[in-house]
């Protein structure tokens, strides 16, 4: 079990280029199961997930490559509609190939997904949509068992749901007439797999709102283009949030900042500046780092998968920082191992109340899920001594060459072996 040792600094300085956004390609991976023709896709980040969901595919019959970031992928010859256990157990995305192979093949055996333990995240907004396209499902032996040749429906999401948004959307591109699509998810890795879909031929209006009309080709597979993957915003503000608790100048590289919005907005507010220029962004040191007041939400909100990071760098502020968590239950599980830290932070239920200014130790630390990882090397990055994080292959799931990164940086960080 590999590990990552960080010694605690004053401050970091240089520059970072972000990678694409896993949670853009995994979806966008899936997608290809609708293509006659073989995909390439370039800014493919090189992380777990992605492989992982690149080996779900080859179980299925398709071709495959992946290096320097380009996948081509070729799903002409699938031969296999069942996605079994041992892979998608490693990951909730997986339930992302569901929508498309049912709409493509008429039949599919998904199993029920894995991932990160931060609280529960049904799959019925799925299944209840799939049911309205003439679908039937039913659950067998740890399996979504799916079935039926799917047609177009009217569909309001009861909540916002960025997979179930992506996973119908998938599903309704082969069905036969016309999805309706009320309250859709509107982040920017769902509007660009809606932009590529319809690049690839789909008839889709309404890309970027919270309705999407779109006129399903009855089963005649789309002809896709080579695309690229947009940089990964949870990284970018992993990043700024690394300059931010250090109160360093440092630069990011290749980002998009309208996608930042909510990041930018909260930096700003504890005392932060940024110069932005194309697709740079240079976050300048604050003269006072002041307390904040989060509230998470749904895009262009602030986002849950930038919570944790936050709370690290709220221990940084000069004065009690306050931060709602609105969308998953049990995503406070680092408070625990930043309390080791010597953090000061209090829970009640949904709500964590962060008291900054006082000095944090290093300690050895346990990841829990994937952004709680991030907010342990953050913490770790100003403490005082040398921490280690524990169960680092949370991290391996979503971050590309985050050591060689942090270290272009000035950080100081290297990945042991127990």
């Amino acid at each position: 079990m590999t590990f990552l040792e960080i010694e605690g600094i004053d401050s970091l300085q240089g520059e970072v280029q972000i990678s694409g956004a896993k949670n853009a390609s995994l979806p966008l991976i899936a997608s290809t199961i609708l293509a006659k023709n073989e995909v390439k896709m370039s800014n493919v980040p090189n992380v777990a997930d992605i492989k992982t969901l690149i080996s779900l595919l080859e179980n299925l019959g398709a071709k495959t490559h992946f290096e320097n970031n380009i996948a081509l992928l070729d799903t002409s010859t699938l031969n296999q509609t069942i996605a079994k256990y041992d892979i998608v157990r490693k990951m909730r995305a997986s339930i992302l190939t569901l929508g498309p192979l049912l709409s493509r093949f008429g039949h599919c055996e998904v199993s029920l997904p894995g991932g990160c333990a931060i609280g529960q995240r049904p799959i019925d907004l799925h299944l209840s949509a799939l049911e309205k396209m003439s679908a039937n499902i039913e659950i067998k032996q740890g399996y979504v068992v799916a079935s039926g040749k799917l047609k177009g429906a009217e569909i309001l999401f009861d909540k916002i749901t960025v997979t179930g948004s992506e996973n119908i959307i998938m599903a309704a591109a082969l069905a036969k007439g016309k999805t309706k699509l009320l309250n859709v998810a509107k982040e920017p890795e769902v509007v660009q797999l809606c932009e590529v879909l319809a690049d690839a031929g789909l008839d889709i209006k309404g890309i970027g709102s919270d309705e999407l009309e779109i006129y399903g080709t009855g089963g005649e597979l789309l002809n896709f283009k080579e695309f690229s993957v947009i940089p990964d915003r949870i990284e970018a503000g992993t990043y700024l949030c690394a300059g931010a608790i250090t109160n360093s100048q440092i630069k990011l590289k290749k980002v998009n900042p309208e996608h930042l919005g909510a990041v930018l907005a909260k930096l700003h507010q504890m005392g932060f500046q940024t110069l932005i220029e194309n697709d740079n962004i240079t976050l300048l040191p604050a003269k006072k780092i002041e307390p904040i007041e989060i509230l998470t939400s749904e895009y262009p909100g602030f986002p849950t998968d930038m919570q944790a990071q936050f709370m690290a760098l709220a221990l940084k502020a000069n004065g009690t920082s306050i931060i709602d968590e609105r969308l998953f239950e049990n995503r406070f599980m680092h408070v625990s191992e930043l309390l080791r830290m010597g953090a000061d932070i209090k829970l009640n239920g949904h709500i964590a109340t962060i008291v900054g200014g006082k000095e944090l130790n290093a300690a050895d630390v346990m990841a829990t899920d994937l952004r709680a990882s991030s907010a342990l090397i953050l913490a770790a990055l100003v403490a005082k001594g040398t921490s280690r994080v524990h169960r680092i292959y949370h991290l391996d799931r979503g971050y590309e060459n985050l050591e060689d990164k942090f270290k272009a940086l000035g950080a100081k960080i290297t990945r042991l072996e127990e």
